[in-house]
């Protein structure tokens, strides 16, 4: 039986190695820690995954790699290339699939759906890091090097995601309390949930060796919701039987006072067009090809409801 790799165990990484295990499938989760799920078909490996020639041993006879890991959201314009370029050195030396775990970044601000096939145009320094992962990614396929996919997903929701929404909304709204966000509340925002991220993710690392044309592009998550900030609040609260959501935006004084007292809240204000203007996601492509949809979104808040962030 041949083994899939999964390199980093938050919540993506999680829920990629669990879904293949229970499908049947073996496991390899790489992580500096050695953390993971645990199954009897998961082996849970500690290991640097910039270290290119221990990582190339750990794909050895491997059918496909799932990359989740990340740095540290501040430290992505240092930390994030030599990951990439590693990852990328490993599976051109084993010849192993490899599925990239993207986001939106790339696109930069676009009026209407984002589709897979739009141009990368990044406004931002994070944008133009993931921008420049896939197109090295990219060039090595098309040279033929390599087999490589990326998977462009939103904010994640679920228990122990971690995005804007979980880390300022969910606490406050389940607690009842005033939830402070820097960024706007009540525009159309696309939703991706852990697992459907997950389910797309290993979707696109099974496609049969015949369909090519499923390699060297872009796949987007199917979003659970496209719920204004505030919408999807009101919507959580509800499901956990908690008081209306008191939610407001920071004014400019208490973010530039935020900014300078935390790295990751500083990091936020280059991206906040995604959150002032509508960000809708069109997966129809997925869906389709794939046969992957999103889950329901009242399962979604009700798990967020029993577990939190």
């Amino acid at each position: 039986m041949s083994v899939h790799v999964v390199t980093g165990a938050g919540p993506i990484g999680t829920a990629t190695a669990r879904l293949l295990a229970a499908s049947g499938e073996r496991v390899r989760v790489v992580t500096r820690s050695g953390g993971g799920p645990e199954h009897p078909l998961v082996e849970r490996v500690a290991a640097d995954i910039t270290d290119t020639d221990r990582l190339t041993e750990l794909l050895r006879g491997a059918r496909t790699l799932y990359n989740a890991a990340a740095p540290a959201y501040q430290d992505w314009r240092t930390a994030f290339p030599p990951l990439a370029a590693s990852l990328l050195t490993a599976a051109e030396r084993t010849g192993t699939d490899y599925v990239m775990l993207g986001n939106l970044y790339g696109y930069g601000p676009v009026e209407g759906p984002l589709t897979p096939g739009l141009p990368l145009r990044p406004t931002s320094g994070k944008g133009r890091v993931r921008t420049a992962m896939w197109e090295q990614a990219l060039a090595a396929h098309e040279a033929g090097r390599v087999r490589v996919a990326e998977v462009r997903g939103s904010d994640y929701l679920g228990a122990s995601a971690l995005s804007l929404f979980t880390w300022t909304a969910v606490p406050a709204v389940l607690a009842g309390t005033e939830a402070v966000l820097p960024v706007g509340l009540d525009e159309a925002h696309a939703w991706s949930y852990v697992d459907d991220v997950a389910r797309t993710l290993i979707a696109v690392g099974g496609q049969e060796d015949a369909r090519e044309d499923g390699w060297g592009r872009a796949w987007h998550v199917p979003s659970t919701s496209e719920l204004s900030i505030r919408a999807l609040a009101g919507r959580l609260a509800r499901a956990a039987g908690a008081p209306d959501p008191r939610l407001r935006r920071m004014t400019p004084g208490e973010l530039a006072e935020q900014v300078a007292g935390d790295p990751v809240t500083a990091e936020i204000p280059e991206m906040a067009y995604l959150y002032d203007r509508a960000l809708r996601v069109d997966a129809s492509e997925t869906e389709h090809v794939l046969g992957v949809r999103a889950t329901a979104l009242d399962l979604v808040l009700k798990e967020l409801a029993e577990h939190g962030s």
